[in-house]
């Protein structure tokens, strides 16, 4: 899909704000990229490793001298925009591109600061149990904001089409942004560990077959979501959103079942290009309002795409282990997801002053 939705669009900076500059969108994806890769690392040492029982390794190192990058990142961007000494007021003033990613660096500090603590009194987290520690939380929730700040800067700037430099920055702030979603809600995800079902003759509701159907329609919401956030500001540029689901699919075979058969995540990472072709053909071919588009997009990708998936199964297993009822019913609850995604996502509106 090519079209972005309808809105006025940001001019460079309000007056009395500085624009960012380009350096400044730069610099701060290099460190939010130091700080998720830190994260990454540290969730593979764990997958590999189940015994690490200590706080001080190399990964945490890298996971926390990514926060310090990115705060003093954020301190460096924050310092023309301040006066020689800071308010309230003045740190209200700041504009949202910068706000958020701040508001992220609070978390992360808030998070680093007890996640010591947390494992001093309590022990390390295995299991399940590592995916809800509130210390944790915290510190992803910081890594998704501060990673988003990139993304959020270049859109202050005018245009609805993207440059090669902006769609890189851009995809890769957005990539930053979903892969710690991705790692913590590996329990919950089609791109996990499982991909198809038990084989039993009638799936029970509360099994790892209906696990598995709620993981199919949360990674379809969190696969679409960078992709219409983006979509919603500018011109889709050619590959994004090929690169924003092949490329998590990758990393979380890579991180978490690297042993394992590669064929789920290398079907998704394939049908991705091919459903992006299809339907950029059929956008100029089929004349739709815009949000008919994007709704298109919402029923059509996800059941293509875990379709796929499923059809690979069946020819490398011989069974998808589910029956025809619970096949066909899943594609159809994706589709459904898919359109819902679009409809809530597009219908976020900016909040206006009283």
């Amino acid at each position: 899909m090519t079209t972005s939705v309808e809105r006025p669009q940001p001019t460079e900076a309000a007056p009395g704000v500085r624009a960012f500059a380009a350096r400044e969108r730069w610099v701060l994806l290099v460190a939010s990229a130091w700080l998720v890769i830190g994260l990454q690392l540290d969730a593979y040492a764990h997958a590999t490793t189940p015994e690490l029982e200590t706080f001080w390794t190399p990964w945490h190192a890298v996971l926390y001298s990514g926060i310090a990058a990115s705060g003093f990142t954020l301190l460096w961007i924050m310092r023309p925009r301040l006066p020689q000494i800071p308010t309230y007021r003045s740190l209200i003033a700041l504009p949202n591109a910068l706000r958020i990613p701040i508001a992220g660096m609070a978390f992360l500090l808030v998070g680093g600061g007890v996640d010591t603590l947390w494992h001093n009194i309590f022990g390390i987290e295995k299991n399940l149990e590592i995916f809800v520690s509130p210390s944790h939380e915290f510190i992803i929730l910081g890594m998704v904001l501060v990673a988003m700040g990139p993304a959020l800067m270049t859109a202050t700037l005018p245009g609805r089409v993207l440059g090669v430099g902006g769609a890189f920055l851009v995809a890769i702030s957005a990539l930053f942004s979903a892969l710690p979603l991705h790692i913590y809600s590996l329990h919950a995800s089609a791109l996990g560990f499982r991909h198809l079902g038990s084989g039993a003759g009638v799936p029970n509701v509360f099994s790892s077959d209906g696990q598995l159907v709620h993981g199919y329609l949360f990674s379809t919401v969190l696969l679409l979501v960078p992709i219409l956030m983006i979509g919603r500001r500018w011109r889709l540029p050619i590959g994004l959103p090929t690169a924003l689901v092949s490329i998590p699919a990758l990393l979380m075979h890579l991180m978490f079942d690297s042993e394992a058969s590669w064929w789920p995540q290398l079907t998704v990472a394939l049908a991705a290009p091919a459903v992006e072709l299809v339907l950029r053909v059929a956008d100029r071919l089929v004349s739709l309002p815009v949000t008919g588009r994007w709704i298109a997009l919402g029923l059509i990708a996800p059941p293509a795409v875990w379709g796929a998936v499923l059809i690979v199964g069946q020819i490398r297993t011989g069974t998808v282990g589910w029956n025809i009822h619970m096949v066909s019913g899943l594609l159809t609850l994706t589709a459904f997801t898919g359109a819902a995604t679009v409809l809530v996502t597009r219908s976020v509106q900016f909040l206006q002053p009283e």
